[in-house]
């Protein structure tokens, strides 16, 4: 691509050379805070993401302090100022409120707002912000608007902001066309391997055996010498142990699960495989995970072992509880959702004899690294193509390359 004709030191780490008529100053010489506090019953909760800002979903953990809460205005652009939310931010695209752990900020006139969401999403800049950030370890770790405001950033003309963002709407756009049909395989990919991990668990591998009609809506008809019963009668079950966050480290013996899966390491076990975990509580509420390792379970996640007077294949129960759609049990709190044991035990399964489970165990265990495999590829294609848009994306913004 073509470059500007003379480039100047920004004298900037993060920005390096930009051409050389362009502006190197201060974000506050383009920003203004806005500090107003209001409610979510006069403004409507926005989600900041890394995708951008939207309307607050339904299903998202929500606060209970709604009538504390910043304004955002239609153009604001909004940071989440924590670490683990990093490179949550973006313009809002209409009026509402947000938590006080974002930064609201209001472009000023000398500042293109569509020109501000590329520049202060690129990744040179949310490395740069972070940085600029302070705490106690990583996950506490934030960035205030006191240090925000003096991060230099690389400003041209309005009239170059606006040409800069024609160009990219015009270059992501396509990217993110070839990035949707990526993602449209793995959907697929997805849904067939569910079907077949459906029909595998319920109806067997043999489609000429008798069959029975089991009652059960999901289910439906399943050979005919089959039991029916529910989980309590197939496996034990039993919510983790207490973990404070303190506890757990970046790197350990044992892996933690919690609510929503691997979280950690901590240096003591209190699982052994072969176990079925389920998500008890938290945002993935109901998912499932298999293990043979010895792990740590902690409250967030209901914990199930063999019976002892149950011949059952815990391996086929993993894939027979993954198809039971768990999160529709789950009780919504005002904070997150959640899942009782005693519910989960209630629910009806199914008991094959043991030799119908091992083979369906090895069919399924063949078909979904199949699956696993597709899918890791075209997930490998969509990160080429996420990894190449931020590429041009940052060095548009800070005027390595020329738009035409």
């Amino acid at each position: 691509m073509e470059r500007y004709s003379e480039y100047k030191d920004s004298c900037v780490q993060w920005i390096g050379e930009v051409p050389s008529h362009w502006e190197v100053k201060r974000l506050a010489n383009y920003f203004t805070e806005r500090k107003i506090k209001v409610s979510d019953k006069e403004y409507a909760p926005l989600s900041v993401t890394k995708n951008g800002v939207f309307s607050q979903l339904d299903n998202v953990a929500k606060t209970n302090d709604g009538d504390n809460r910043k304004l955002v205005l239609s153009g604001d652009f909004v940071i989440n100022s924590r670490s683990d939310r990093k490179g949550s931010s973006g313009i809002a695209k209409q009026d509402g409120s947000v938590s006080l752990i974002n930064i609201v900020l209001k472009p000023r006139k000398n500042i293109y707002p569509d020109f501000c969401n590329y520049l202060l999403k690129c990744y040179s800049f949310i490395e740069e912000y972070y940085r600029n950030g302070r705490g106690i370890v990583a996950d506490l770790w934030t960035t205030r608007y006191d240090e925000m405001k003096t991060i230099k950033i690389p400003v041209p003309s309005l009239n170059e902001q606006k040409a800069i963002v024609t160009y990219l709407n015009k270059v992501t756009l396509n990217i993110d066309r070839a990035i949707a049909q990526q993602q449209k395989m793995i959907d697929l990919l997805n849904e067939r391997k569910q079907i077949i991990i459906n029909n595998a668990v319920t109806k067997g591998l043999n489609p000429d055996v008798p069959m029975k009609n089991s009652g059960i809506g999901w289910i439906g008809r399943v050979p005919s010498y089959w039991q029916i019963m529910k989980l309590k009668y197939l496996c034990s079950m039993k919510s983790g142990e207490n973990l404070i966050s303190q506890q757990i480290e970046e790197y350990g013996k044992y892996k933690v699960f919690g609510g929503n899966g691997v979280r950690g390491f901590f240096n003591e076990y209190n699982c052994e495989g072969p176990i079925l975990l389920i998500g008890r509580q938290g945002a993935l509420c109901g998912n499932v995970h298999y293990t043979d390792e010895k792990i740590w379970a902690t409250d967030h996640a209901i914990v199930t072992h063999n019976y002892r007077n149950i011949n059952i294949n815990i391996k086929f129960l993993y894939y027979l509880v993954g198809c039971m759609n768990l999160n529709q049990y789950g009780l919504q709190t005002a904070a997150q959702p959640g899942l009782a044991v005693s519910t989960i035990k209630n629910i009806y399964g199914l008991l094959p004899p043991i030799e119908d489970q091992n083979q369906i165990v090895s069919f399924l265990d063949r078909k979904v690294l199949y699956f696993e495999k597709m899918i890791k590829f075209h997930q490998s294609l969509i990160d080429l193509f996420n990894e190449r848009k931020q590429i041009i994306i940052n060095d548009v913004v800070t005027g390595k390359v020329k738009v035409s």
